[in-house]
């Protein structure tokens, strides 16, 4: 599969990303300028990424003005014939803007950056503890009760904050988010947004690799619930 990364002015993990996938994860990598329009080099087998920064300085809101921006309408388009979109940190932020996940990121309940490692649990590791890095100062997914009750019950939250061994607890929590929630996926499975950075995770030279089986579990390995579905309708 291909890896498509959009840069917008103000992105600082788009080089971040590319490294990963292309020489970590040994995929192929475009990049993407914000103001082109142009995705026919993709097919819904591949997939968009939206990286971590500050798009447009984060004026306004982050991600709101990222939003609008010329590719973002060809992702939107992407993503609702089935292809995969990933957003990382500004990236999730993004997404929720554009309406292609549920919810709000708001400022960190402590109202500061914070720039760590932390422990995260789900896709992929579902009884392991994976260490990630944030780097984020609005990262407190909310939703209101209904949304929230239906994520869960579709299995649509993909990570939750934990401490080393695992256990979801308020104090793994590094920003406030509501039940702990750290990254999510669409209804249909191929829209994906978390606010930890699995692509600073994928090196041998940094000392860990946790990012891998995020990237590989979410993008590469995972089919999309459309696909599932199709797959049930045919064996049934």
């Amino acid at each position: 599969m291909k890896f498509g990364v959009v840069v917008f002015p103000g992105s600082n993990c788009d080089r971040d990303m590319q490294d990963a996938l292309q020489n970590d994860l040994n995929q192929e990598v475009i990049m993407l300028w914000h103001k082109e329009k142009d995705l026919t080099m993709f097919t819904t087998d591949d997939c968009i990424v939206l990286p971590g920064g500050f798009s447009y300085g984060d004026y306004l809101r982050c991600g709101a003005i990222a939003r609008f921006s010329p590719m973002m309408q060809s992702v939107i388009d992407f993503a609702n014939k089935g292809g995969k979109v990933l957003g990382v940190c500004n990236g999730f932020q993004v997404l929720c803007e554009a309406h292609l996940l549920p919810g709000v990121l708001l400022r960190n309940a402590n109202q500061q950056f914070i720039s760590k490692n932390i422990y995260i649990k789900g896709v992929g590791s579902p009884d392991q503890a994976l260490k990630i890095p944030i780097a984020h100062g609005e990262g407190r997914y909310y939703a209101d009760a209904n949304v929230l009750d239906e994520l869960e019950a579709n299995n649509q939250v993909i990570y939750r904050y934990c401490d080393e061994t695992g256990a979801v607890i308020p104090s793994a929590n590094p920003n406030g988010a509501t039940r702990n929630i750290a990254g999510i996926r669409n209804a249909n499975g191929n829209v994906f947004g978390m606010m930890p950075h699995p692509e600073r995770a994928t090196s041998d030279a940094l000392g860990n690799v946790d990012g891998r089986i995020i990237l590989n579990s979410l993008l590469m390995n995972a089919k999309t619930g459309a696909a599932r579905s199709a797959a049930a309708v045919a064996n049934a």
